[in-house]
């Protein structure tokens, strides 16, 4: 039987997690591919460092030279993260002929076009399933089970940190930096949480999205986005009362000849099948103008979740190498003249604190309509104290008015502050 031989660069979570489903599964992985799959070296840090599986010494090595120009290494597994480096191991090792593998959103969001090119030039095949959605399949339903689609809508909760946070405050009554101390103590969150909590990650998962959904190349910092961090335990109140959850969601949108996108915590009605989606658990619903409405849903991150979508590429490309066929999952920058709207338009709750006296609730209203900004519904709160929660939903208005209108109410001397601004989705 014919033996592939495999290298990985980086063995942290996700390396385990490849190296621990390959030994386990060895027979059906073999029977399936009439192959066998065998990794002969891993870059590592720290040869000596104490590891939660049983690998043999000999497999390791610091110096990334061993694997990337190793004759007998068809495959390269890159699960360092970073940008920098782990684009130049990359490239060299597409350079040398090596098929890659990658779970790196980050490099793939910033660079994905110009290292799929290289893999084109040199007759080899670029996969990273795992960078987005851990263990779902969303890259390859995309690129393949749903290829004669026209793709209308790619809407999702693909970041397990932030949803466990926001669903501890929902749950547990929670304050976001007590969610956050949890989820850092469970292993969801990292001990900087700031690229989790601000979006950023979110926003590298949807720009890889939107280039295999629509075609559109797109840089992940021009993504409107928001993240998690002011959102409180009385927003999370207000959102239960008025029959919404709070998600951090990642969308993109075809309006017409229009392409809305975004990352934005935003109110989902309870009947939005991602409402439901809780803890450390990924979901992506797709709306393509033939299949209608598709939900994708499973463990975003984790070592075998996203060690599985890893060697669901290994395999894919195992099957085809010595062919000439090429299934491939290619990032494609078509950009079929699509007007790219950003943020669009949308209903927004607007939560403010406001001094409690006659008259505030009137002059902010109007402060409203000089924007045209019109009010679908108010809640206030007197809580008697010098300053209550005003709590506001909108009717679908231009992000840049709301913004305008809120600029002047928090410049008057009726609100101290603007708790917090987000979107209200219909359905």
């Amino acid at each position: 039987m014919e033996s592939i031989k495999i290298g990985l660069l980086g063995f942290g979570t996700v390396g385990s997690g490849v190296y621990s489903i390959l030994e386990d599964n060895k027979d059906k992985i073999e029977s399936h591919i009439q192959k066998k799959l065998e990794i002969k070296k891993i870059l590592v840090r720290d040869i000596g460092k104490q590891r939660n599986v049983d690998v043999p010494k000999a497999l390791f090595t610091t110096d990334a030279a061993d694997v990337i120009n190793d004759p007998e290494i068809g495959i390269i597994v890159e699960l360092m993260g970073g940008i920098e480096t782990a684009g130049g191991y990359i490239k060299a090792a597409i350079a040398n002929k090596k098929h890659i593998v990658t779970a790196n959103k980050a490099l793939i969001a910033t660079q994905g076009d110009e290292i799929y090119k290289l893999a084109c030039e040199n007759g080899v095949e670029l996969r990273y399933e795992a960078s987005v959605g851990g263990g779902i399949p969303i890259i390859n339903t995309l690129t393949q089970s749903l290829s004669a689609n026209n793709v209308d809508e790619v809407c999702g909760i693909i970041n397990g940190t932030t949803n466990f946070i926001l669903t501890q405050m929902d749950e547990q009554g929670m304050e976001f930096e007590e969610a956050l101390k949890l989820a850092q103590d469970r292993g969801f969150a990292e001990a900087d949480p700031t690229s989790d909590i601000e979006g950023e990650d979110v926003a590298f998962k949807l720009a890889i999205l939107i280039e295999v959904a629509f075609g559109i190349k797109l840089s992940p910092y021009d993504i409107p986005r928001e993240g998690i961090t002011k959102i409180s335990k009385r927003d999370i109140e207000f959102a239960r009362e008025l029959g919404y959850k709070i998600k951090l969601v990642a969308a993109a949108r075809r309006k017409g000849n229009s392409l809305e996108y975004h990352v934005q915590p935003s109110f989902l009605p309870l009947a939005n099948p991602l409402a439901s989606v809780n803890n450390e658990f990924n979901a992506v619903l797709v709306r393509g103008n033939a299949v209608g409405e598709l939900l994708l849903y499973g463990k975003g991150a984790g070592s075998t979740p996203t060690g599985s979508a890893v060697l669901g590429d290994i395999l894919e490309i195992s099957k085809i190498m010595g062919t000439d066929y090429k299934a491939g999952a290619p990032l494609r920058n078509e950009n079929k003249g699509f007007q790219l709207e950003g943020e669009g338009v949308s209903a927004y709750y607007v939560h403010m604190s406001a001094k409690d006296k006659p008259g505030v609730l009137g002059r902010i209203t109007s402060a409203f309509g000089r924007y045209e900004v019109s009010l679908r519904s108010v809640i206030q709160r007197s809580r008697a104290e010098d300053t209550v929660p005003l709590v506001f939903i909108t009717h679908e208005t231009e992000r840049a008015r709301l913004d305008s209108a809120l600029k002047e109410i928090e410049l008057s001397n009726d609100v101290s502050k603007i708790e917090s601004v987000l979107r209200v989705e219909k359905k």
